[in-house]
């Protein structure tokens, strides 16, 4: 059967509500799908209503499972083992979802709304009514991940930039102007200005998830035996969404698990950015070999040349993060040694060491979410802090092993 036969679809908004519904129909399921501002009062109130009308029985929810356990349990992030975090190479992960989620909170904060209103209302109400509650969007970590091996090598620092500055900030925005980014053209507008600058960012932070939630209703539509899904999403996934369930692809169609299991998973990385790191160190190791070569003293001097280059950079970069001062001097002496081996990095041990003396409370990790999003709350917030420890005393030690490459390359070249 042509996927065109399937369905029909209807635009239209909610009786009494300014939320953009669509509703449509897939393997004789009808499917509504209603659009929502993620910080706007209304839209929960509207979820709220939609759900206990008793029109729908089930409910799916533009969440993953790590996701709807923050949601649900606000106190998930006091078990994060910080030691682990680091250990498993996970820091700039939980980083970077840290500062994802802090311009979306302080939007929250400014109008006095929770983060994830019209989710916790969808959950309450159909907990209310004993509908099950489907997570159609993908993993936010696998998503992330995506991001980052979409982006290329030398585009990967805007990436890092886009990051720091949703943390720095500090524009008002108005209830009314998150109102009007419901009505679809200005969110979508602005999505696709988004993509024009950053396609690589755009595809899997936006167009991968439109087609993932696309194939977990379908999923849910074929085998689940639901007769009337509610899905609550973000008004800027409605036209992917649409436009999914709309497309004329008999793959797509019929094998919505085959694309779920390619979305989920991420990219086998680069061998260059594996290879650049190791390609370094021996051409470092290689000048070493040189420069003693050339007498004991000259081979002395570049060793101490690459020990205070590589140890002070990286020492600074803990002291603009204002560590603890044992966690400067582990910087000092760790970066030397850590830059010869790509497998560990000196923000990997700095901010063990900063753990260590300077440990997190309960208090530090309840109110991680709410001070990441301020700038001064990075440094005081105990767990934002070694973050910052991570990575400042990271981007000194690499800064030191280019800067004392050089030396080394312009010292053995001189003599």
């Amino acid at each position: 059967m042509e996927l065109a036969q399937q369905l029909s679809f209807e635009g239209i908004h909610a009786p009494g509500h300014s939320e953009p519904l669509i509703t449509l129909e897939y393997e004789g399921v009808t499917i509504t799908i209603l659009g929502t501002a993620h910080v706007s009062r209304t839209s929960a109130d509207t979820v709220r209503r939609l759900v206990s009308s008793g029109d729908y029985d089930s409910v799916a929810l533009e969440l993953c499972e790590n996701r709807y356990q923050t949601l649900v349990d606000p106190d998930a992030l006091s078990k994060m083992d910080l030691v682990q975090v680091f250990r498993k190479g996970r820091g700039p992960m939980v980083m970077a979802s840290l500062a994802l989620g802090a311009f979306q909170q302080r939007i929250a904060d400014q109008l006095g709304v929770e983060v994830g209103g019209e989710m916790l209302a969808a959950i309450s109400a159909a907990g209310e009514r004993n509908l099950p509650v489907m997570l159609i969007d993908r993993d936010i970590g696998t998503t992330l991940k995506r991001i980052y091996r979409n982006v290329p090598l030398g585009r990967r620092f805007k990436l890092l930039t886009l990051l720091i500055a949703s943390i720095i900030a500090r524009r008002t925005v108005s209830e009314e102007e998150i109102e009007q980014l419901k009505e679809g053209d200005v969110l979508e507008s602005t999505f696709n200005q988004f993509a024009e600058q950053a396609e690589d960012i755009y595809s899997p932070l936006v167009s991968e998830r439109d087609e993932y939630m696309v194939a977990k209703l379908m999923q849910a539509a074929k085998a689940q035996g639901h007769k009337s899904i509610l899905a609550v999403v973000g008004a800027g996934h409605m036209k992917g969404i649409r436009q999914g369930f709309n497309r004329d692809s008999e793959h797509y169609v019929h094998e919505p698990e085959k694309r779920q299991r390619e979305l989920e998973q991420v990219p086998a990385a680069s061998r260059w950015p594996e290879i650049i790191p190791w390609a370094i160190i021996g051409i470092i190791l290689f000048g070493f070999v040189l420069a003693f070569m050339q007498g004991s003293e000259v081979g002395w001097e570049m060793v101490k040349q690459w020990i205070i280059i590589n140890g002070t950079l990286s020492a600074i970069g803990a002291i603009l993060a204002f560590a603890h001062p044992a966690s400067i001097l582990s910087a000092f002496v760790a970066a030397p040694i850590t830059s010869l081996n790509p497998a560990i990095s000196v923000g990997m041990v700095s901010a063990a060491v900063e753990t260590y003396f300077r440990k997190p409370s309960v208090g530090d990790f309840s109110r991680l979410r709410s001070d990441v999003c301020r700038l001064r709350g990075w440094w005081s917030n105990r767990v934002a802090h070694t973050f910052v420890v991570f990575f400042l005393s990271g981007m000194g030690g690499v800064m030191g092993t280019y800067f004392a490459s050089y030396k080394i390359f312009e010292t053995v070249t001189a003599v």
